[in-house]
């Protein structure tokens, strides 16, 4: 996990089996919940796989962006545009980025 006041970083929000190896996503939405209630969005850049939004109260952002691979100009766009105006709307509004391990993309 990577993390700056504003910007966390980590591996994909996972159930089943891959919670033993990756985040569970249950886990990520209570320290979401627990540490910033209300002031997060999450960006899931997966896209081989996705998990529901209902963890996350469905503030969530999907950009599919494929593993090892440059994303698209129009994809950055919409991402840095979502993200900027996420963050002005609070300041203590901050995202959560995950790819599937969280340094690919």
């Amino acid at each position: 996990v990577f993390s700056t006041d504003r910007i966390i970083a980590m591996s994909f929000p996972s159930s089943g089996k891959q919670s033993f190896y990756r985040n569970p996503i249950e886990e990520v939405a209570r320290f979401l919940d627990t540490k910033h209630a209300d002031h997060y969005k999450v960006y899931n850049l997966c896209s081989e796989k996705g998990y529901d939004p209902k963890y996350f109260h469905y503030r969530v952002e999907r950009i599919f962006i494929d593993d090892h691979n440059v994303p698209a100009l129009q994809d950055m766009l919409k991402f840095t545009a979502g993200v900027r105006d996420w963050m002005s709307q609070d300041e203590k509004n901050i995202i959560a980025i995950h790819c599937k391990g969280g340094k690919g993309r």
